[in-house]
Formats: structure tokens, C-alpha cells, sequence
């Protein structure tokens, strides 16, 4: 099962074109080692960050990656310009296809939630009953849960054309009763949700 890296770059506020230049210079030179899905900037919530998306065949092939990057120096082309890196791995849940590419929206909402603890296998439950008739409205591209950090925790993409459709969607779903997942909300703590931008060489842009 394909494992997905979140790769987060806290980067210094007037460096995010020299960062995107060095981002997409590092990835072309390391294809091999991993699926790319996205490159994206913050455009509301925490500012100065930009996510990378990677898929792996495994968490041992993550791992390999990681300690090979850390160990070399180089952070994704950006390390002169970091403020910080987080890199979390998620594991789909199992009723979601794998990650696509291509087109799907001008803006990309992430939005994670830190799960109760014992409450992950009740959280997929109620997303399996809601997706069918959520993505109707809308896709949601991923929903997957951590297996790494210190609290257990979930994390969907969700593409939209603007803000303005996000926020239709959104009341339609809440309208219809199909969103929020029924009984889902009853072990989420907190969310914190991301809007962001595609950079021009995304595969999900």
C-alpha cells in the first residue's frame, strides 16, 4: 500500500520563488525515488510554508529517504531558506483509490484533525459511510491517518475550483445531512486547516 509523505517547509518570508526554483530542482534530480503528487504554497492559514507530497512504496522506503536527505544536507533544494520542517507519513484510508494527478481545482484545502486516542477505527468508519454521498458534491482526493508524531492523526485534500465554491459545497453538504460523517466529530480534538495554491510545476495543480 502506497504510503504518502507530507513534507511541510517553514521557509523566510520574501524567499518562496528562490525556494520553489530549488524545490523543483531537487525533485527532477530525485524522480526516482519517489512518486511526486504535489508541490503547493500556503495561501490562508500559517503563511511562509509550502507542502510537497510524496508517495512511497513503504514507510522502510520513507524512512531510507529521509535518513539519505538528512544525512546529505540538502532539505529539497531549500535548506538555506528554511525556518522549519515537519515531514509526517499517512496511510490511505482503505476504501480510497490512490492518489491521482492532474487538474482538479485552483485552490487545495488540507485539513488535519488530531483523533481521540482509541478513536481511529470509528473515524474511518463514519468517513466509509459518508464519502459515496459527499464526493457527489465534490472529490476528496485523499483522507488518511498518521504513523508517525507524537498524537494520532487524520488528514484530507480536498480540491475546489475558488473559495466561493468551497463554501457552497460546504453548506450544501451540512444542508443534506451528509456532512460532517455522523458520529466522525465525536473523536476529533482539533483541526487546523490549510488553504493552499498549486506551484506551476505540481502534478496536482
Amino acid at each position: 500500500m502506497t504510503r504518502y509523505e507530507f513534507a511541510t517547509l517553514s521557509i523566510q518570508t520574501g524567499t518562496a520563488a528562490r525556494v520553489l526554483a530549488g524545490i523543483e530542482r531537487f525533485l527532477d534530480a530525485n524522480a526516482s525515488r519517489a512518486k511526486l503528487f504535489a508541490v503547493w504554497t500556503a495561501e490562508i492559514g500559517t503563511l511562509n510554508r509550502i507542502q510537497i507530497v510524496r508517495g512511497f512504496e513503504s514507510s522502510d522506503a520513507i524512512h531510507a529517504e529521509r535518513e539519505r536527505m538528512l544525512h546529505g544536507g540538502d532539505l529539497f533544494g531549500a535548506t538555506e531558506f528554511l525556518e522549519g520542517l515537519t515531514l509526517d507519513t499517512y496511510a490511505p484510508f482503505p476504501f480510497f483509490s490512490p492518489l491521482p494527478t492532474g487538474a482538479f481545482g485552483s485552490i487545495y484545502e488540507v485539513r488535519v484533525y488530531n483523533i481521540r486516542p482509541g478513536g481511529l477505527r470509528p473515524v474511518i468508519a463514519a468517513w466509509e459511510a459518508a464519502i459515496p454521498p459527499r464526493v457527489k458534491l465534490s472529490p476528496i482526493l485523499l483522507a488518511g491517518y498518521s504513523l508517525d508524531g507524537a498524537a494520532p492523526r487524520m488528514v484530507h485534500i480536498c480540491p475546489y475550483a475558488d473559495l466561493g465554491e468551497r463554501s457552497r459545497i460546504r453548506a450544501e453538504a451540512v444542508a443534506a445531512g451528509i456532512w460532517p460523517p455522523k458520529g466522525g466529530p465525536d473523536w476529533l480534538m482539533t483541526m487546523q486547516s490549510t488553504i493552499f495554491v498549486p506551484a506551476k510545476f505540481s502534478p496536482l495543480c
